[in-house]
């Protein structure tokens, strides 16, 4: 199928419906990462995204960029909160990515504290500002995992996009959205496959892109025949199916809210626990009935979730408020067998 485009709201960036969420690339490598590129432009994929807070993911990327800049949208974000340091890390995105320029730079997931001093005197925004009247950066956006960023974002006249998690499970931004559209902001889908915990794609991606309030979903890709597929799917506009819509029904019975997305955010753990591996092993068990594959895979950590010691550092760090050190003590049940 042909891939569709649409304007990416007040910014007029023209992008492709479904774009490159660049969290995966981190395990690709540099060598195959040309070759990712090389199927995104065959399948007509021209928006990237990724951020300085995903480790190699700017460097595998400018490598990969390198001879076709031009033919494609770039997106990145910081973490960074005051005005230096924004400064410090638009300057390492443009030397790392090996640009000129970077067509949209976000502020990435600011609690509403943080958004305080983003907005505030020598905060990030004024950095941001500066670059886009530099030439750095074409236009600035803000990502965020709480409805309350997300609604206070809505009403800065400088926010051009906006990017927030949607998928079957995750549908409390709709309203949002739908303000989103009304506002010309352009609003980016960001964790379509709730993490990795809905494993059928095709679906997953066709209920999120048949909303035309979402710009653009951004599914983490590592592999080519991943992007055929889930290109495919978000080309398909024809209703969802029976048995589709049955599928999506069983995903939010099972899951519900309640489960890991894999964001990281919750890292480091004090005792060196890998804890969304915890969670997603813990998955396979309870979710998928894997007991033996599940076990096998636990195994691997060189620290077990029994050697939590439930100290809750964790939990003020996850973005979904998720109960960590119950849904641990849980796991090791089920798992340190």
């Amino acid at each position: 199928m042909e891939m569709k485009y649409t304007t990416l709201g007040k910014t007029g960036l023209r992008v492709s419906r479904m774009g490159f969420g660049g969290i995966p690339i981190q395990r690709a490598g540099m060598d195959k990462a040309s070759a990712l590129f090389d199927a995104l432009e065959r399948a007509g994929i021209n928006y990237i995204d990724t951020a300085r807070g995903y480790t190699v993911s700017e460097s595998y990327i400018g490598h990969a960029l390198r001879g076709r800049r031009d033919r494609f949208v770039l997106a990145t974000k910081s973490f960074a909160r005051t005005k230096d340091a924004m400064a410090a890390e638009i300057d390492l995105s443009l030397s790392t990515l090996g640009v000129d320029y970077i067509d949209l730079y976000q502020i990435h997931n600011p609690s509403p504290e943080q958004l305080d001093v983003v907005v505030g005197e020598d905060g990030a925004l004024e950095a941001l500002l500066a670059a886009k009247s530099a030439g750095k950066i074409g236009h600035i956006g803000l990502t965020a995992h709480s409805l309350a960023v997300f609604e206070r974002a809505l009403g800065y006249d400088w926010v051009e996009t906006m990017m927030f998690p949607y998928n079957i499970v995750e549908t409390q931004g709709e309203a949002l959205i739908e303000e989103c559209k009304k506002r010309d902001i352009g609003f980016i889908a960001m964790k379509p496959l709730a993490g990795g915990a809905i494993t059928d794609a095709s679906t997953a991606l066709r209920f999120v892109s048949v909303n035309d309030g979402v710009s653009v979903v951004i599914p983490g890709m590592a592999d080519e025949a991943e992007i055929e597929q889930n290109a495919c799917a978000v080309c398909d506009d024809s209703l969802l199916s029976a048995s589709e819509l049955d599928m999506i029904g069983a995903v939010r019975a099972t899951l519900g809210t309640n489960f890991c997305r894999r964001c990281g955010y919750c890292a480091p753990c004090t005792v060196g626990i890998n804890i969304p591996s915890v969670f997603l092993f813990d998955g396979y068990l309870t979710r998928y009935s894997l007991p033996e594959w599940a076990r096998e895979r636990y195994a691997t950590l060189p620290v077990k979730a029994s050697a939590c010691i439930e100290c809750g550092v964790c939990e003020t760090r996850c973005p979904y408020e998720l109960p960590i050190r119950k849904m641990m003590r849980e796991a090791s049940e089920r798992l340190d067998k």
